[in-house]
C-alpha cells in the first residue's frame, strides 16, 4: 500500500549494450543526485539460479537472452518499492551462475534507479519506468570492456569471452538491445568522457523529483 500523501517514487531506467558504461552512468547519477534519495535495482542481480543444472551445461545457456533473467521477481520488487515497501534483492555468483542465498536490503526512496541491458525490451518492466536513458557506445569499446570485466570479475577465460560474444552477446544485442533504444527519452553517447550529459540528466531528475514532492 502506498504511503498516504506521497506520490509513487520517480522511476528511472538506464539501459545500453554490454560494456556501454550504463553502470557507470547509474553510479554517476547516484553520486550527483544523492544515494540517500535513490533505491538502486541492477538487472544483473536477477539472473536465474542454475544451481540445479549440471555445471557442464551452463555454457549452453544464453545469458544475453531475456529468458535468462527472472523478470517477474524484478517487476515484483520494483512494484513493492513503488508502493514504499522495502525489498531484498538477490546476490548473484557469476563464477558459478547461482544465487548465493544472501540478499541486499533496499529501502524505498523518492527515486528508484533500474539498470540493465534488457530493461527496455520487457514491456511489463518498461511501463513502470518514468524516465528512460540509453547509453550508446561503439561496439569495439563495449567488447573490450566486456572482456576485461568478465576475466577480472567473473573468472572467465579470454577464449570463453570471445566465444560467448560471437555466439550470443552480439546477436542478442542486435535482436533485443539495439531495437530497445527507440523507447529511450534520452540517449547519451559514450559515457566515460560525457560528464556534461550526466550533469544535465541529474539536473533534470532533481527538477522532476522536486516537482513531484512539491505537489
Amino acid at each position: 500500500m502506498e504511503t498516504p500523501g506521497l506520490d509513487r517514487p520517480f522511476t528511472i531506467g538506464v539501459a545500453g549494450g554490454t560494456g556501454s558504461g550504463k553502470t557507470t552512468a547509474a553510479q554517476e547519477i547516484i553520486e550527483r543526485v544523492g544515494g540517500d534519495k535513490i533505491a538502486y535495482l541492477p538487472h544483473d542481480a536477477y539472473y536465474k539460479d542454475l544451481r540445479y543444472l549440471p555445471h557442464n551445461q551452463h555454457s549452453a545457456i544464453n545469458f544475453d537472452h531475456p529468458d535468462s533473467l527472472d523478470n517477474a521477481l524484478m517487476i515484483q520488487h520494483l512494484r513493492q518499492l513503488q508502493a514504499w515497501e522495502p525489498v531484498e534483492i538477490p546476490i548473484y555468483d557469476f563464477a558459478n551462475d547461482t544465487r548465493t542465498g544472501q540478499t541486499i536490503h533496499v529501502d524505498p526512496n523518492p527515486i528508484i534507479l533500474v539498470e540493465g541491458i534488457l530493461i527496455f525490451g520487457e514491456p511489463e518492466l518498461r511501463k513502470l519506468l518514468d524516465f528512460k536513458i540509453f547509453v550508446d557506445t561503439d561496439a569495439d569499446i563495449r567488447f573490450i570492456r566486456r572482456m576485461q570485466r568478465d576475466i577480472k570479475e567473473r573468472g572467465r577465460t579470454m577464449e570463453s569471452v570471445i566465444s560467448q560474444y560471437l555466439t550470443t552477446v552480439r546477436p542478442m544485442h542486435m535482436e533485443f538491445v539495439e531495437p530497445s533504444r527507440r523507447y529511450a527519452d534520452i540517449i547519451i553517447p559514450e559515457m566515460v568522457y560525457n560528464h556534461p550529459a550526466i550533469d544535465m540528466v541529474a539536473d533534470r531528475i532533481r527538477m522532476l523529483t522536486m516537482r513531484r514532492m512539491a505537489r
